[in-house]
């Protein structure tokens, strides 16, 4: 069984999240924590649980997702493993502050990437297992991080709740989130919890019938 910590960081109050099981390893999803107190947070919650992280994963290649990877070099020893699709907007990374959000003398260093999965990729760690889903439109490498046993995926900025990602950004393509979100509610079931990027957690259930992106593709 997983236990699911969030915690939201940096300006555009991105969702990191560190998922564990009865083993103590654990994976840190999206380490977006820009802010000394979001890392000092997240440290701290690790080390009173007593847990061993053992991968660093990306949904996709934006900074306000990967903010916290040097941090989480140095604290963990670990590299952040993303989608091979993404890997030009990874090696962009150091341009992207200045880009997306204004930073223009952000100073942190980019650390290189530790590997670049496929779709159809399981991701190991503990007793669980996680696919990698490729769900290209906000970014070509896109992933849903989806664990069949416990019926839960993370979406990063592909699916919301109640809404989807941009796709106007660097690589984004409507016709591939279209695509994508076919491909999602075909393939999970109803009752999968999904956790995004940002905001609340939703299911597909939920998304099938209130998100009104998936009602414009005759979903639902």
């Amino acid at each position: 069984m997983f236990e699911i910590k969030r915690f939201v960081c940096n300006v555009l109050a991105e969702n990191t999240y560190i998922v564990s099981d009865e083993t103590k390893e654990c994976v840190i999803i999206d380490c977006g924590a820009f802010y000394q107190e979001e890392k000092d947070a997240i440290a701290a919650y690790i080390e009173k649980e007593e847990l061993k992280p053992v991968h660093l994963l990306v949904t996709h290649a934006h900074i306000d997702h990967n903010f916290g990877n040097n941090f989480v070099l140095e604290k963990y020893g670990l590299k952040a493993e993303v989608c091979a699709e993404d890997e030009f907007l990874m090696n962009k990374m150091k341009g992207q502050p200045a880009q997306y959000l204004k930073i223009m003398h952000y100073e942190e260093p980019f650390p290189p990437v530790a590997r670049y999965f496929r779709n159809g990729e399981m991701i190991s760690f503990g007793n669980h297992q996680f696919k990698a889903i490729n769900t290209p439109g906000h970014t070509p490498g896109c992933t849903f991080f989806y664990c069949e046993e416990e019926k839960i995926a993370f979406s990063g900025d592909t699916l919301f709740r109640f809404s989807v990602g941009r796709t106007d950004l660097e690589g984004g393509d409507m016709h591939a989130m279209d695509n994508s979100l076919h491909n999602i509610v075909a393939k999970l079931p109803w009752d999968t919890v999904v956790y995004p990027g940002h905001g609340e957690k939703t299911t597909i259930r939920e998304e099938m019938f209130s998100n009104p992106y998936l009602g414009s593709l005759g979903i639902y």
